[in-house]
């Protein structure tokens, strides 16, 4: 399998980029697009259509190709993958309908190939991340191998859009459903964020809303221990709360794993806190702080960890890294980048995201936040 990766800050550039890319003899099959909600993605998903290649797409908060990082352009892999190892599906869902929803697509990856891989992109503010692993899960079973992202739109936080060939959507579901059985699937969700404080208890929530926390409200028991505001509208309700990917709860999980959760909204009537997964009620959690620059050694020894061997080399790489860590490390995220690549030496396209699907070095499958979430093909 030979992968190509190609970008461009324009229409026009990446149309060029697609054009030469195929002008020799290269016969892609499917095309891995992460776009800029600046860019007419629709407009080249066009021309990739009249071309036969399959399109797994996705909008992005930032994009990066290789060791380089982009904002406000596009980014493609394309690969020349045997059309019968792989199959797109693509759902429209609703926050009330996605656990549904992906126990469907989980159904269908698993009347599709014996062992199959998912690779998925969720579009919209408001779905339920923890509600499309579990969905999955339930319809394809619990080994099933899941990794993807939430689309993304330039920190806007209105309509972050998934598309493949001739559709395109919000509140939407898209999964590159690969067979196992001929490529080699895998990946790792790791992240490096630093718990603080003691441990504390989730005495009140509701799906992803956290009401209270140690019987007090989530909202004030946040500002209290760590410091931070929240700019209170008193003319709205739900108030972005736009510190939170510096900030985000970390939930323990019985097997001594953690996962976290980023508060994107508050509700400032309420005093609750608005996550972009599901925090049951008691669960033990931690306050967290950004990261310092350890968490990309963290990251990359936990990415080779996954090799069966040091020589091990991939055909193409997918990141999906939350924004989080973008801001936080700023020109430093690029090292990261090139670090993980370099553990693989394969090309590499990947975009950052509002959330992140995987499973962890010692975890099942989990919807992240402020994670890295690495994944590695390779023909058999």
């Amino acid at each position: 399998m030979q992968a190509k990766t190609i970008k461009a800050n324009s229409t026009k550039g990446i149309i060029k980029e697609i054009d030469k890319a195929t002008s020799n003899g290269f016969q892609s099959t499917l095309a891995i697009v992460f776009s800029s909600i600046k860019q007419d993605w629709e407009k080249v998903c066009n021309l990739l259509d009249q071309h036969n290649i399959s399109i797994f797409g996705a909008t992005t908060a930032g994009e990066f190709i290789d060791g380089n990082i982009e904002e406000g352009s596009m980014v493609i892999m394309l690969l020349d993958i045997n059309p019968a190892y792989f199959k797109l599906e693509f759902l429209e869902t609703t926050t009330g309908t996605s656990l549904e929803t992906a126990k469907n697509l989980g159904t269908k990856a698993k009347n599709t190939f014996t062992n199959p891989a998912l690779i998925i992109a969720t579009g919209g503010i408001f779905i339920d991340g923890e509600h499309i692993v579990d969905g999955i899960m339930e319809g394809c079973g619990k080994e099933a191998t899941i990794f993807g992202g939430m689309a993304g739109d330039d920190l806007i936080a209105e309509k972050p859009v998934v598309f493949t060939n001739n559709k395109s959507k919000d509140n939407a579901l898209i999964a590159l459903i690969i067979d196992e059985d001929k490529i080699d699937v895998r990946g790792i969700a790791t992240c490096g964020w630093n718990a603080i404080g003691t441990t504390k208890t989730v005495t009140k929530s509701e799906g992803n809303i956290v009401y209270t926390i140690d019987n007090k409200p989530a909202l004030d028991m946040l500002m209290k221990y760590l410091g931070v505001d929240v700019k209170i509208d008193d003319s709205k309700e739900i108030v972005p709360f736009l510190n939170s990917w510096y900030y985000p709860l970390q939930l323990e999980r019985d097997n001594g794993d953690t996962v976290i959760r980023a508060t994107r909204f508050a509700n400032s009537k309420e005093r609750s806190l608005i996550c972009t997964g599901s925090v049951h009620q008691g669960s033990k959690i931690k306050f967290s702080l950004p990261p310092d620059f350890d968490a990309i050694e963290t990251v990359v020894s936990e990415c080779a960890s996954i090799k069966d061997n040091e020589q091990q080399q991939a055909d193409a790489l997918i990141m999906f890294s939350c924004v989080s860590r973008h801001l936080s490390f700023g020109a430093l995220m690029s090292e990261e980048i090139e670090q993980v690549q370099n553990v693989w030496k394969a090309p590499m396209v990947g975009f950052f995201t509002y959330g992140e699907y995987g499973k962890s070095k010692i975890g099942d499958n989990e919807f992240h936040n402020n994670a890295c979430c690495v994944v590695a093909l390779k023909e058999k």
